[in-house]
């Protein structure tokens, strides 16, 4: 059977492509979808259908313009009630794509309308199985996304849906049924993805803990709630654009490609509301950037921290870039909703420097330097790690301030001294820095290099969670 996983590591996404005798399939496709219609070519194939497990939360999916690109129809699962013409399969019901077919199996949990395909091919041996957000390799979905939706789902009786989704619509399929989910490690629709892609179910119910067969609804509702943080702010937004439609990609793009000269940059900073979202590395930004700016690098974990920070997805944004690389920062915040860009920094920061507009700067410092200060400065350490991180491992009185939430912790950063950010390894403590001066606070010194750097010393860490920690 052909199937192909089409993998996007910034956002842990999977999309799937299934060929069969002149016939394709997509499932779950980004907001960008020639490379889809591309693949279908090289096989010369005609895209059938475009099937959705359920109305994505932290990514606007492709659906609308693939359709309107090849003539595709587009599937969700039963009780889907999008605002745009789309087949509402039934339960159970069989799709043919070629000599495949694909059956729709209703999995609520994660979403009321999430629905698992299961991949059948030529031969009618079923091959596996695309699960979307109900089942991950080593975790399942969040059960408390839909509840912004409707207030009379409360996340323990979507997690209870989800019991009995997985007891009765999925654990008792095959064992050598190869699970496809629509996420990896390091998405936030879930919290203890594997690093792997995919594996097969025999496997899951033997390593998942999700589908242990002793385990009792309400221990699966206390251990899948237990650590469950709160998502990031954008998800209800994405879900929205997904429900109700969305503007084109290609109209995105044609509008946000605006190249501007520092003169005109400035002039759009200083008339709109517009952030100046600076993407270059970290090196970069530390030694010089326009004030204000916000630094969220693209060689980082761009899409989801510009999503968790930023939060409105109408946010008009101005971009500072690598030159060459504005079409690929327009592109990956679309991904996640974020269509309001107004232009970008034409010759990046060094046009801006050279034409002598205000610059600003971070103190940041070595970990040795850290360290030869750390007893005259270890009341001031702020660490904006996830919470896993510095439960596991932290500088000793560090207090917890997670990048995640920074924005509702800004008056616990002291206004009288100068006091010290960290992270992992150094990209998240600089978009923290990059908030905190936006926000006037500039007393701060970035440790470079991260946790990672000041586990090489001799100051003194600790894995108890201690009590400077934020709630």
């Amino acid at each position: 059977m052909k199937i192909e996983q089409i993998y996007t590591g910034c956002l842990a996404h999977a999309a799937y492509y299934i060929e069969s005798n002149g016939e394709a399939a997509i499932i779950d496709p980004l907001r960008e979808v020639q490379p889809y219609i591309k693949r279908a070519k090289l096989d010369d194939a005609k895209i059938k259908y475009i099937f959705e497990t359920h109305f994505h939360a932290d990514f606007v999916s492709g659906h609308l313009d693939l359709k309107k690109k090849t003539g595709a129809d587009i599937v969700f699962g039963p009780t889907a009630n999008p605002s745009y013409e789309a087949v509402i399969a039934e339960d159970g019901q069989v799709f043919n794509v070629g000599n495949y077919k694909i059956k729709a199996i209703h999995t609520p949990g994660h979403t009321m309308e999430s629905t698992t395909y299961l991949l059948i091919d030529e031969n009618g041996k079923e091959h596996g199985i695309v699960t979307g957000d109900t089942l991950f390799i080593g975790d399942v979905g969040r059960p408390d996304l839909a509840q912004k939706m409707a207030s009379d789902l409360t996340q323990e009786k979507l997690a209870g849906y989800l019991f009995d989704s997985l007891r009765n619509k999925i654990m008792p399929l095959g064992d050598d049924l190869i699970v496809y989910p629509n996420h990896g490690a390091g998405s936030a629709c879930g919290k203890n993805m594997s690093k792997e892609t995919t594996d097969t179910l025999g496997h899951q119910k033997q390593v998942n803990y999700a589908l242990r067969a002793d385990m009792t609804k309400e221990e699966f509702i206390s251990e899948l709630l237990d650590g469950l943080s709160a998502p990031p702010g954008y998800f209800p937004q994405n879900v929205m654009m997904n429900i109700q439609g969305y503007e084109s990609f290609d109209e995105v793009m044609r509008k946000s490609q605006k190249p501007l000269s520092p003169e005109e940059f400035e002039t759009a900073a200083n008339e709109t509301e517009a952030i100046v979202l600076d993407v270059r590395h970290q090196k970069d930004f530390i030694k010089g950037h326009i004030p204000r700016s916000i630094f969220i690098g693209i060689d980082g974990g761009f899409a989801p921290w510009v999503g968790a920070l930023i939060v409105d997805v109408k946010q008009p944004i101005l971009i500072v870039a690598p030159e060459g690389r504005e079409d690929e920062v327009i592109t990956r915040l679309s991904r996640v909703g974020f269509d309001n860009v107004i232009g970008y920094l034409k010759g990046s920061f060094e046009a801006w420097k050279n034409e002598g507009f205000e610059v600003d700067t971070i103190e940041s410092i070595s970990a040795e330097t850290f360290e030869n200060q750390y007893q005259n400065i270890k009341d001031v350490v702020f660490d904006v790690r996830k919470e896993g991180e510095f439960k596991a491992e932290h500088v000793e009185n560090a207090h917890f301030t997670p990048l995640d939430f920074l924005n509702s912790h800004l008056a616990e950063f002291p206004e009288d001294k100068t006091f010290y950010v960290h992270c992992a390894g150094g990209y998240r403590s600089v978009i923290a820095a990059s908030i905190l001066k936006s926000r006037g606070i500039h007393n701060l010194v970035d440790v470079a290099g991260g946790y990672g750097a000041i586990k090489k010393t001799d100051i003194p860490t600790t894995d108890f969670v201690c009590p400077t920690t934020l709630k």
